[in-house]
């Protein structure tokens, strides 16, 4: 897990093309999702945390995003409930 404030935009674009990170997360709502997520593109730099995958993500205690991994999240609702 990587967090935004500690990287140079120069630093995650070069991350993105090489494929180290892949998905985007919010740390202080617990959800990760694509980095192409409208959602995502919100979130404030200081809370937004990178992940090279879904099971990096899910290890530090994350859920899927509702909007861009609807399926994964509606699996996720439905196992934790």
């Amino acid at each position: 897990m990587l967090s935004h404030p500690s990287l140079t935009d120069s630093a995650v674009r070069r991350l993105i093309r090489t494929g180290a990170i892949r998905f985007g997360g919010n740390a202080r709502l617990k959800i990760y999702g694509l980095l192409s997520c409208s959602s995502g593109k919100r979130m404030k730099r200081a809370n937004r945390v990178f992940f090279s995958s879904e099971d990096e993500a899910i290890q530090h205690g994350y859920r899927p995003c509702g909007h861009c991994l609807r399926e994964a999240y509606q699996h996720w609702k439905y196992a934790t409930f």
